[in-house]
């Protein structure tokens, strides 16, 4: 049913009326994430939008998982870091399968320790159990790629991020990786009595940007993030809204227009979502623009 209703377009419009394919799904993320409350947020918005449409969100792994639902035309829409689509998902039999609605906001490797923890940098975590986030996340993709390229060896588990933060809290694991937006959920329920902390990661963000370069930037989570956590240095992935290239145009404009005007709407419960402007929105690096974003892109610069 739900090719079919791609396949189908958005029946039922005319004139100036908004398009309303039967029902929109966006592919968010797991307990926890920042993707999910985005996505709820944005979902809200857009059944405004489109009151004719049924608006709905799945809950996934994040980014690789979301990816994939797209190429496999199980959801229209869907949130993804840009880095693995910089390989395999892009490079697959019909390249042209996804394209990017737009740049949102950023993503932050967080690595979170016990407070009384002795790891002090990523190589202190060889042979500790450490969750690397959902399977198909953008967390299990990214922490593998650096873990891989420093030649760390962990006890990796997967698992969604505010399970992880229970099982930190609770002494069963020993370290949790979230590749997420700020502040994320998960990281501000363990701010109690005893917070946990944030490792640095200055020498790995740079040896990632080197080995990957447009892909990773040095970056800091503010001090005021996670109060009293001290600022921490990291490094960031850029995320997009990401769309099947089949999708009726009509309807990624309305989706376009909707992200970059109701940005404040989508901001409200988290302030991450507040850096989402028009001006970045068009940096999706080398995932193309779907049509209908290129033409709502066009129709702000007149």
């Amino acid at each position: 049913m739900l090719l079919a209703a791609l396949a189908a377009g958005v029946p039922g419009c005319t004139g100036g009326d908004p398009p309303a394919p039967a029902e929109l799904v966006l592919a968010t993320g797991p307990d926890g994430a920042v993707f999910r409350e985005i996505g709820a947020a944005l979902a809200s918005a857009l059944a405004d939008q489109l009151p004719e449409t049924r608006v709905v969100t799945r809950q996934t792994g994040a980014s690789v998982e979301n990816a994939r639902l797209l190429q496999e035309g199980q959801v229209h829409l869907g949130l993804s870091s840009l880095d693995p689509l910089a390989g395999a998902l892009l490079s697959a039999e019909d390249p042209g399968g996804i394209s990017a609605v737009g740049r949102l906001y950023d993503s932050f490797l967080h690595v979170v320790v016990p407070s009384g923890s002795p790891v002090r940098r990523l190589a202190d975590l060889a042979g500790l159990r450490v969750s690397l986030g959902p399977v198909e996340s953008g967390t299990e993709f990214t922490a593998t790629r650096l873990l891989d390229l420093l030649g760390v060896r962990v006890q990796a588990l997967r698992m969604a991020h505010a399970e992880a933060a229970r099982q930190l809290a609770a002494g069963s694991i020993d370290a949790l990786l979230a590749l997420t937006g700020i502040p994320t959920p998960a990281v501000s329920d363990l701010l109690g009595p005893t917070p946990p902390r944030l490792v640095d990661l200055p020498q790995e963000a740079e040896a990632l940007a080197d080995a990957y370069p447009g892909l990773y930037v040095p970056a800091t989570i503010p001090a005021t993030t996670y109060r009293p956590l001290p600022p921490c240095r990291t490094f960031a992935v850029p995320n997009l809204l990401l769309a099947r290239s089949a999708l009726d145009p009509a309807v990624v404009e309305v989706v376009t227009r909707t992200v970059f005007t109701e940005s404040a709407r989508i901001a409200a419960r988290h302030q991450e979502a507040s850096r989402i402007n028009v001006r970045t929105g068009i940096a999706t690096g080398q995932v193309p623009l779907h049509k209908g974003a290129e033409r709502w892109f066009r129709s702000v610069k007149r």
